[in-house]
């Protein structure tokens, strides 16, 4: 079971995941020790399960982004396995959906065409819109 100050570093390393834990302590209001302990603890717990990096897609030339409708029935479907495009380079997501619109796949591409081209490989697991 979380406690509020669990909550309150999560909420804080969420916002800031290269903020020290001197700095946490200092946000939270305890030690730099004990923020070390809850996060070790919520780590070794499977609650916190890494840390990234988020990149803005259009600073490194990924300037054309579009959330991709999937319409598709079947064992082609691709919420059955999302995997088969979320390792794709131009894929940043693939969201599941209830009703006729099974998925939004979630890319970033340099230019229209290569928008186009991706569009053109999804056909293959269903209708896109």
């Amino acid at each position: 079971m979380l406690d509020d100050l669990d909550w309150r570093l999560l909420d804080e390393l969420q916002a800031d995941a290269r903020a020290s834990f001197n700095e946490l302590a200092r946000r939270c209001g305890v030690s730099a020790p004990t923020v070390a302990q809850r996060v070790r603890r919520l780590e070794e717990a499977g609650v916190i399960t890494g840390y990234r990096a988020t990149v803005d897609p259009s600073a490194v030339g990924l300037g054309i982004q579009a959330l991709v409708s999937m319409r598709c029935y079947g064992p082609r479907c691709v919420t059955l396995r999302p995997e088969r495009v979320a390792g794709w380079p131009e894929v940043l997501q693939v969201v599941r959906l209830t009703g006729d619109i099974c998925s939004i796949v979630h890319v970033a591409t340099t230019s229209v065409e290569q928008l186009t081209r991706v569009l053109e490989r999804l056909w293959e697991y269903g209708e896109t819109s």
